[in-house]
């Protein structure tokens, strides 16, 4: 495949899930040539974070640091627990990835801390030229200098309910939001907003099982559903739906 043919495609938020990650890739079936960019959240809830992001290194995709990674760092970063964090991290899914250690790793605690300093090195957000990507957005009344991970992975109804895109030429793919959260998408439906595009479908919720990558090459949506086995692949056009400020998610 050509570099001219090469494709651009961005992966939302895992959770653990690495069966269904591994369909969508056998869906989309990557080359040499494509890149493929994960928008964070590799991990928690689902039963098979330490595969996933096993996957994810073993191949060096290029993956951008979540709110579930930056939780997860601020309880046990540079080897140092901090018990409160810890608990934090437990209570929000993170029970699920300490169990998912021992079956992969015969020292799973070494193997962790390893994860957990590749995880210190991911970005917060990567610019693509005519797309930047980023965990959950960006606060709109800030300059990107003056943003750091508090925003670029935890921060909401502030970036959704922006009036007008906050990059002119740029569109901004996020996950962290599960997109039928908002008002009047359906699971599976992808949401943009002004400048923004949410491809989080919630494939762990089991309202939903959708995990989605998008093609920004070719303006296509691979999917696959963790619960029903089904693939699809859509046009963007027939993936997405839009909302309008104010339109806010209520998230689980």
């Amino acid at each position: 495949m050509s570099k001219i043919n090469s494709r651009r495609i961005a992966i939302g938020d895992v959770h653990g899930h690495y069966e269904a990650l591994v369909k969508l890739l056998d869906a989309i079936g990557p080359t040499a040539d494509d890149r493929l960019y994960f928008l964070g959240d590799l991990i928690d809830r689902g039963p098979d974070s330490a595969s996933v992001v096993k996957l994810v290194r073993d191949n060096k995709f290029t993956c951008l640091l979540g709110n579930h990674e930056h939780l997860l760092i601020t309880a046990c970063g540079n080897g140092k627990v901090n018990q409160a964090a810890l608990q934090a991290w437990r209570y929000s899914g993170g029970q699920s990835t300490l169990t998912s250690y021992p079956k992969l790793y015969s020292h799973p605690s070494e193997a962790l801390l390893e994860d957990v300093a590749w995880m210190q090195t991911l970005p917060l957000y990567l610019d693509l030229g005519d797309a930047w990507l980023v965990h959950a957005g960006v606060h709109p009344d800030l300059p990107i200098q003056d943003q750091g991970a508090e925003d670029f992975c935890w921060i909401r109804a502030p970036f959704h309910n922006i009036r007008k895109p906050y990059f002119p030429t740029k569109l901004i793919v996020v996950g962290h939001t599960i997109t039928f959260t908002f008002k009047g998408i359906k699971p599976g439906q992808l949401a943009k907003g002004n400048g923004w595009l949410d491809i989080d479908t919630g494939a762990y919720h089991p309202m939903s099982g959708w995990l989605s990558a998008f093609d920004l090459t070719h303006r296509q949506v691979y999917q696959v559903n963790l619960f029903k086995g089904k693939v699809r692949k859509l046009s963007l056009q027939d993936a997405v739906v839009s909302i309008h400020p104010k339109q806010g998610a209520v998230c689980p």
